[in-house]
């Protein structure tokens, strides 16, 4: 049995994605880093939110027992991990204050965090919504 996430949730979550990918990009967008750079991060932070996205869909797949297959799985999990293993390895070898270093770091981590909430979010949503339909039309 799927119970919709409540409002508060829901929009905490969107919210939280929001400030976390904007946070993100307006600090880029502001640096005096070269162009290259700044593509490279934007590019991870793209990167992360598809893995984890990717990452929870499977995962998710499989408790409902809906089939997974095992490279599929194994990808959305060596993404995953990749992502946030090029942002610290870049974000180790940047020449940046350690406080943009963090910033960096917790914008991109509370963006992965809350794009997985969205998807659970989105995928709740459609499960009870048709649990509805299935109950009101038997």
């Amino acid at each position: 049995m799927y119970q919709k996430p409540s409002n508060a949730f829901i929009g905490a979550s969107w919210l939280t994605l929001g400030t976390g990918m904007t946070g993100f990009i307006i600090g880029l967008w502001r640096s005096t880093m070269q162009l290259n750079e700044k593509g490279y991060y934007f590019t991870v932070l793209m990167y992360g939110l598809f893995s984890v996205i990717s990452l929870q869909k499977s995962v998710r797949d499989k408790l409902d027992n809906l089939p997974v297959t095992d490279i599929y799985y194994g990808l959305s999990w060596f993404s995953t991990i990749l992502a946030v293993v090029l942002l610290t390895v870049g974000l180790w070898n940047a020449e940046l204050m350690p406080s943009e270093k963090g910033f960096y770091a917790f914008a991109f981590l509370m963006s992965l965090f809350a794009a997985v909430a969205v998807q659970k979010n989105t995928r709740d949503i459609q499960a009870a919504n048709k649990q509805e339909q299935l109950e009101q039309h038997p």
